[in-house]
């Protein structure tokens, strides 16, 4: 996906992995194209009678869902050559000095935050230039992806001495990704979430890929290929993940967590200040966030007077089980933020596979089931209810606790109207999203003055 100019799946919807790292990458992707045939033997894609090969060039448009063969003369709006490439000076563009002026008067009047996700300092830095306030979601598992083998050797570890030499390779790129971000941030809150898909996902699956990974570390195929069975689950996005991957495996939480406040007290040393927020995902037991929060906390006092310096911090979770939102109060108790992570919350709320849901949903809305595709619009009466029960529950436990929202519907101006409403502190959504959830903020808090004026 980083070296991809543009993204095409057969299958997938809207919250699909796809989707929402293309949108965060800031790269036109069309997903759940089901006319395509891809042949991956003979490197071929059909569709409609029409064949094409690898290298055959394709244009994509992410609004409209079309897609090309050939190529189409694309150029970058004149706010991107202004405020990302800086290829453009504003005084020269036109449309840039309307969108400035629209965002001003957004400014004024929305009371929501805006954040982005990111996982990298290129990401935040974009996300900064269209307004950004903060960074609500942090992907660490992301960060992973550019040191895989060393990842791979801990996953593959059968012993605690073993992961713990694997987890010391991680450590200093973790330090390093987390070091970038505080700079690139400047004192604004970075939300960082602990480790959270099932580990299988990254190991290789074909017999030709597990002997390369056993000629780099050293280990015999068959060792991989078992690891890999035993790793498999027939369910993932149910199973063993989020915090439960920390309650098993301790010690990752405790490298990331080092990780991150080492690299948060040598940015502060620098002159840069920090705010790190440390989320522990899937947590629908307060018993499960407790066992992470104290390994995060010893961690931190650790490293704290190792370094001989401290740096303010919390420790939140992530609010994407019905269970979490219907038991916010016993959570909140501890947790000092919920973001909602309603992605995960809307699958597990209404049984529906955010990756599988795009073969019947079209039908859901042609026969008016539903209104909207409830992974990109909020379901008020389903999902919705579910956080305004977080909310209070968790306002009732920690009247200053903060609330946000990291799912996919942080850049959707109707679910961005709905997070107003109940009284969220901020959204975050992809950079390239941020200027429509500025605005769609402001609207919602025009609305809500003219509505308090009429009574």
């Amino acid at each position: 996906m980083k070296i991809a100019q543009g993204i095409l799946t057969a299958f997938g919807g809207a919250s699909s992995h796809a989707a929402l790292v293309s949108r965060q990458m800031g790269k036109a992707c069309i997903v759940g194209c089901g006319d395509l045939n891809i042949d991956y033997t003979a490197g071929t894609v059909t569709v409609k009678g029409k064949v094409l090969k690898a290298g055959d060039p394709i244009s994509i448009d992410g609004f409209t869902g079309e897609v090309f063969s050939g190529v189409v003369e694309t150029r970058p709006s004149e706010i991107l050559q202004v405020l990302i490439s800086k290829t453009l000076k504003p005084e020269q563009a036109e449309t840039f000095k309307r969108y400035e002026q629209l965002m001003s008067w957004v400014d004024e009047h929305r009371t929501l935050r805006v954040r982005t996700n990111a996982d990298e300092p290129k990401q935040a830095l974009e996300a900064i230039a269209f307004g950004a306030e903060g960074i609500g979601l942090c992907r660490t598992e992301h960060m992973f992806f550019d040191h895989i083998d060393d990842f791979r050797q801990m996953i593959l570890a059968t012993t605690l001495p073993d992961r713990e030499v694997a987890l010391g390779k991680l450590l200093p790129h973790q330090r390093k990704d987390f070091d970038g971000i505080f700079r690139a941030m400047q004192g604004r809150p970075v939300t960082i979430r602990l480790l959270d898909p099932p580990l299988h996902e990254f190991l290789p699956h074909s017999p030709q890929e597990q002997q390369e990974l056993a000629k780099k570390i050293g280990i015999g195929a068959d060792v991989i290929a078992r690891r890999v069975q035993e790793l498999h689950e027939f369910n993932p996005m149910l199973g063993h993940r989020g915090c439960r991957l920390g309650i098993v495996y301790p010690e990752i939480t405790r490298m990331q967590a080092r990780a991150i406040f080492e690299a948060a007290v040598d940015v502060k040393k620098s002159g840069i200040d920090v705010l790190p927020e440390v989320m522990i995902p899937l947590a629908g037991f307060s018993t499960e966030f407790r066992d992470q929060e104290k390994i995060v906390r010893e961690t931190a006092d650790k490293v704290f007077a190792e370094k001989g310096t401290k740096v303010n911090y919390l420790v939140g979770t992530m609010i994407e089980l019905p269970r979490a939102a219907v038991c916010a109060e016993q959570i909140a108790k501890y947790a000092e933020f919920f973001s909602f992570g309603t992605n995960d919350l809307t699958q597990t709320t209404l049984g529906m596979s955010r990756d599988d849901y795009g073969s019947f949903i079209n039908n859901y809305r042609e026969k008016d089931i539903i209104a909207n595709d409830p992974f990109q619009t909020i379901d008020r009466d389903g999902v919705g209810e579910l956080m305004k029960i977080a909310v209070a529950a968790g306002r009732k436990a920690r009247p200053e606790i903060k609330l946000g929202i990291c799912g996919e519907h942080g850049g959707d101006p109707a679910s961005v109207i709905f997070c107003h409403e109940i009284g969220l502190n901020y959204v975050s959504c992809s950079p390239f999203r941020v200027p429509i959830a500025r605005l769609a903020a402001a609207q919602a808090a025009v609305a809500g003055q003219k509505a308090a004026e009429k009574k």
